[in-house]
Parts: C-alpha cells; sequence; structure tokens
C-alpha cells in the first residue's frame, strides 16, 4: 500500500483540522476538507530526522547553518531553476508572519496595497492590521479559468500603490502563472515602483505540464523589487513545525526587513525542530513530493469529473495546489445558506468561498490532500446532498 492511500486517525492530536469540528462548524459530525494541511504522513526521511533528533533529548538554541541554507539553495536550483546568494535568506515562523513584517518594513499606515481577489483571506488581516489600505485587482473567470485583468491592474496601480501581495500559485482558484504573466505583473510594478511581496509558498505542488516560475528569478531588476516568501511546510505536511524563510536579493531591502523582524523579537532562528526537518525534507523529499503531486492530480481529475457527471457543480480548473474552487452557484444560494447546506445536508466542512472576498460569494473550496477513501467520502456526501435538493 502506498503511503498516500493509508488513513491516519488525527483526531485528539491537536489537529486544528480534526479537532476544532465544533468551533468552526458547529458539529462534530461533518467530514473535515478544509484548513490547507495535508492527511499525509511526512516522508520517512523527515520522520527519522526528528525521531534521531528528540533522541538527543536537549533543545537548546539551535543555529542556522550550511547545511540548512544549502539544502535551501540546492532544493531551488534544482526544482525551480533559481541560483540564490545564501546571504538573501532570512528565517520566520511562518509566511503569513513574514507578509506582516514585510508590509511594516515597506509602507506607512494609510499606503495602498493591492490584492488579487478572491485570495488567500489572511492577506486582507496583513494589510488591515497594520492600518493600510485593500486595493482589489479581481481575477476574471472566463469559462473556469482565472485570468489577470491587466488593464485593472495598471488603473488600480496609478492611484498609488505602494506594495503588491502576490500569490503564486494562487490560493483558492489554482492557478499558475504563465510567465508571460508573471512578466507583465512585473513590469507593471516596476513601471510604478510598487514592491511586490510574493507568497511561494504553494510553490512546489505544481500539476504535470504546468512549471512555477518564482517571480524574482525572471531578472535582476525584478528581483530587486521582490521580496519572495516560501517554506517546506505546503509541500511536505510540516506547517505545525513553524518553518519558513525570505529570500531578498536587495541588500537595503534586506536590511529594512531584517530590522523589522529584530523589533519583534525574531532573531533570524527557527525552532529546533523545523530546523531538522526542513534539512530532511529538502534533501530526501523530492521522490516523495514526485509521487504525492501524481496522486493530486489524480485527485482533482476525479473531483472534476465526479461533480461534473453527477451534479451542477462546476470546478474550477487548476494547476497546482491541492485546495479545489468549487462554483455552487447553480445551487442558487448566498454564502450563509450555502455554507449551512454544506454542513448539514452534506456533512462536510470545507472553506467558505466569501470568506476570500465576495468575488467568493457562491464558491466553496475543498482540500483534496488526503487518502483517496477520503476523498471519495467527502466527493459523495457533496453529491448526495446536492441531489437531495
Amino acid at each position: 500500500m502506498s503511503i498516500f492511500e493509508e488513513i491516519f486517525d488525527r483526531r485528539n492530536t491537536r489537529s486544528v483540522k480534526w479537532d476544532m469540528l465544533k468551533e468552526i462548524f458547529q458539529s462534530e459530525d461533518v467530514h473535515p476538507m478544509w484548513v490547507a494541511d495535508m492527511d499525509f504522513k511526512a516522508p520517512k526521511e523527515v520522520n527519522d530526522a526528528l525521531i534521531k533528533r528528540a533522541e538527543h533529548g536537549i533543545y537548546g538554541y539551535t543555529v542556522i547553518d550550511d547545511d540548512v541554507s544549502g539544502s535551501i539553495i540546492n532544493w531551488l536550483e534544482k526544482r525551480h531553476q533559481w541560483s540564490i546568494n545564501k546571504t538573501w535568506l532570512s528565517y520566520s515562523p511562518g509566511v503569513v508572519t513574514s507578509l506582516h513584517m514585510a508590509v511594516q518594513a515597506f509602507t506607512e499606515p494609510g499606503d495602498r496595497i493591492l490584492i488579487q481577489t478572491p485570495v488567500y483571506n489572511p492577506f486582507y488581516n496583513v494589510i488591515t492590521e497594520h492600518d493600510r489600505i485593500v486595493v482589489k485587482n479581481p481575477l476574471k473567470n472566463v469559462d473556469n479559468y482565472y485570468m489577470i485583468d491587466f488593464d485593472d491592474f495598471e488603473e488600480k496601480l496609478k492611484t498609488g500603490v505602494k506594495a503588491f501581495i502576490l500569490c503564486s500559485p494562487h490560493n483558492p482558484v489554482g492557478r499558475v502563472w504563465k510567465k508571460e504573466e508573471l512578466l507583465e505583473i512585473a513590469r507593471l510594478c516596476l513601471k510604478y515602483n510598487v514592491i511586490i511581496l510574493s507568497d511561494e509558498i504553494h510553490s512546489d505542488l505544481i500539476f504535470p505540464g504546468q512549471k512555477h516560475y518564482p517571480i524574482a528569478s525572471l531578472s535582476e531588476e525584478i528581483a530587486n523589487q521582490t521580496i519572495t516568501c516560501m517554506a517546506p511546510s505546503k509541500t511536505f505536511n510540516l506547517a505545525g513545525l513553524d518553518a519558513s524563510y525570505v529570500i531578498t536579493p536587495n541588500k537595503d531591502n534586506r536590511e529594512k526587513l531584517d530590522n523589522i523582524f529584530n523589533k519583534q523579537g525574531f532573531h533570524n532562528m527557527l525552532n529546533t525542530m523545523g530546523n531538522t526537518a526542513l534539512e530532511a525534507a529538502y534533501t530526501h523529499g523530492e521522490a516523495w513530493l514526485d509521487e504525492l503531486v501524481t496522486i493530486l492530480d489524480s485527485h482533482a481529475s476525479y473531483v472534476k469529473e465526479m461533480f461534473e457527471k453527477n451534479t451542477k457543480l462546476k470546478v474550477i480548473h487548476a494547476e497546482g495546489t491541492y485546495l479545489l474552487w468549487i462554483d455552487c452557484s447553480a445551487l442558487e444560494m448566498d454564502s450563509k445558506e450555502l455554507k449551512k447546506f454544506m454542513i448539514e445536508k452534506g456533512r462536510v466542512g470545507l472553506n467558505a468561498g466569501v470568506d476570500y472576498g465576495e468575488e467568493g460569494e457562491h464558491f466553496m473550496r475543498i482540500n483534496i490532500a488526503c487518502p483517496r477513501a477520503t476523498l471519495e467520502e467527502g466527493v459523495n456526501r457533496i453529491i448526495k446532498a446536492v441531489n437531495s435538493i
């Protein structure tokens, strides 16, 4: 049996996904397919490294050495053909933390920050919690495929936008941006002197036939305008270990960012276990990841086929991530009715699309990173509920 077919009981492990159903959905009788972590074990080499470290039994302050930074450098070169310098790296508990820091480092209260909606909901908080202004460049849904409205993008930049938070690949719509799209984004941001804060946490979860381009890898000029946030957490299911990093080629920008981290008490360190897991995953996890991507691609095709064959639900064409964006507009429900329907009739725990912006009013987000049996259970519950109307 493949490790990706094995079912693990995650209840009573302090799992947000499985142990907070009552708090999130007001019911424990739901099948959880929401928050973005996987129901798969991390690679064996990662678990072995963590066990070995735990057997040592001493968890003092931990340095990030050349083996750790080297594993990142080698990974980015091999998987994304991006050559980076060790001095460009800063370390953080998570990508959202890094975005908070970057907003403080490169913008001022009252500044305008652009996002492409519907989008990962913490982006809104990253802006508003620091008294900045959200500016939206809504993506266009063209025949079940999301595109950037570049005319609107430029018009919004003209309004005095100081920073743009790029979601690449995009959560929740599953787009892996083409090189030409990224170059146009960069051209406009350079033209209007807008700094790019690029969240690339899903960059390794790319379906066959697609390619992720780190936007900062496209030219030196773009790199100098970009802060890139990455982590092994989504790739290898390590979110609970709080290990991520920021790549800032521009020295002045890097010093500004590091200064904000220091002021908040983050001193360019990772916790002992996060440090260990990051190195092991990037050094030994490639075969595991390749198998995972094949399975996720198969899962995405299965969900699309089942929903479109048996219901009026539409699955937005995804090119990456393990999150699918489901168009439920045919059910003719508003966001509250749709969420209630999925919980009470479908008995599934999904993410409400409206949480990603008003553009997600009639959508739901489903997490497909689970064994096929778990996926089939959730899909069949939804189909049964939809067909009972």
